[in-house]
């Protein structure tokens, strides 16, 4: 059996990022950037008020109280075209620019205006600078603010909208087409019959695929039929990945290898030392990757994680990394492992110092969805490792949409 390493090794190296296309700012939340984005304007573009008040000259309001002469406006959008000198003032607004001459803000509420006879007295003295937002404060024109490879939040779009850029150049995004098979299993509200079960495994992936930024083609349910497995896997042309569920197993009726092998299906890999999910296999057909998975839910959920997902973030140009691994506190021991890579489902809780305990589930049946749809992570046991004691340190794994932020 391969180790898990060595399989998600020869995975990504049958990947690239795939070729870039443009969209709109207000179309690009969690699209990959393909490039760099540099600011088209600075912002702020001058000096600025950061409150409403008066924007002064420091010296002048050094001895309060101070009364000066209010000699204009400056609102948002607007501004004073004059300069301030001495024992003058000008009202400003937040987002005002500062006239010349002014260096500082009293704000509103440390002042007692007298506007019919253009006059306000400040209470206060404040220092240069005083509530003045410099210009560039935030960005300046050029400077690289989003970088290629990451995955446009909310946030993002803001600042790219403020950075005055309308379009952006995006992965494309990867369509991975779906293909479970089986006569046991049938699609949720269909007639099911006395030795059948509703099909979860193309669901959950095409979610995972649509949350990571994938398109997810589903292909329909192959029956255990060589002809209609064949048929149905034909539409998997012109997909980034084909990823199949169920049948790539030793069994009878287990049939992906050889009906793909008909097609020109050419095998990479097949079985790996972990558990769940022995039954893996890697290969392509003609251009097109095909990453069988185990039938069973879990065992498909934790394959995808492990192998899907980072095929995906190649694809999408997403840097490769052991980002997503945390540790975490045992909350009771374990037994030693055997040959093959662990990986527990679990929960996880916070201690009273804050640090993360990860609390296994007594059965870890890779045919139970439930356990692993309340699992915050997996705990991850390599080959051969010792018994654990409660408190010792082991690494996790967060499962996407986990309760415990961690």
């Amino acid at each position: 059996m391969l180790p898990v390493a060595e399989a998600l090794e020869r995975i990504l190296a049958a990947f690239a990022p795939l070729p870039a296309e443009q969209v709109g700012v207000a179309d690009a939340l969690g699209r990959v950037l393909a490039e760099d984005i540099a600011s088209r304007r600075t912002q702020p573009p001058s000096a600025v008020s950061a409150m409403d008040g008066y924007a002064v000259r420091a010296a002048d309001v050094a001895q309060p109280p101070a009364t000066l002469e209010i000699i204009g406006h400056a609102p948002a959008g607007g501004a004073y075209e004059g300069a301030v000198g001495p024992g003058q003032c000008v009202r400003i607004f937040t987002g005002g620019p500062v006239p010349d001459g002014a260096d500082a803000i009293v704000i509103q509420e440390d002042t007692d205006a007298d506007p019919d006879a253009g006059r306000v007295t400040m209470k206060v003295s404040v220092p240069e600078g005083h509530y003045i937002r410099p210009a560039g404060l935030d960005f300046s024109a050029g400077e690289v603010c989003l970088e290629a490879g990451r995955a446009l939040s909310a946030r993002d779009i803001g600042l790219a909208a403020a950075m005055n850029v309308p379009w952006l150049m995006v992965r494309r995004r990867p369509r991975i087409a779906i293909l479970a098979t089986g006569d046991e299993v049938v699609m949720p509200g269909d007639p099911i019959g006395p030795n059948q079960i509703v099909s979860s495994n193309s669901l959950s992936l095409a979610a995972f695929i649509t949350a990571r930024g994938g398109e997810a083609v589903m292909l329909g349910i192959a029956p255990d039929n060589r002809e209609a497995l064949a048929a149905m896997a034909s539409g998997a042309r012109g997909a980034d990945l084909l990823v199949t569920t169920g049948g790539a197993s030793v069994g009878d009726h287990d049939l992906v290898r050889s009906v793909l092998g008909e097609q020109g299906f050419e095998l990479d890999f097949w079985r790996i030392a972990m558990r769940p999910g022995k039954p893996l296999l890697f290969g392509r057909i003609g251009a097109t990757p095909v990453l069988g998975l185990p039938g069973n839910p879990v065992s498909t959920l934790v394959c995808a994680m492990i192998f899907m997902l980072p095929a995906l973030d190649r694809m999408l140009g997403v840097a490769a990394g052991d980002e997503t691994r945390r540790t975490a506190r045992l909350a009771e021991p374990l037994r030693e492992n055997d040959r093959r890579q662990d990986y527990l489902r679990a929960l996880l809780e916070r201690d009273a110092e804050g640090g993360l305990r990860a609390l296994p589930f007594s059965r870890q049946d890779s045919s139970m969805l439930s356990r692993m749809a309340r699992a915050d992570c997996l705990i991850l046991r390599p080959p051969h490792a010792p018994a654990a004691a409660a408190g010792d340190i082991v690494e996790i794994l967060p499962i996407p949409g986990g309760l415990v932020r961690v």
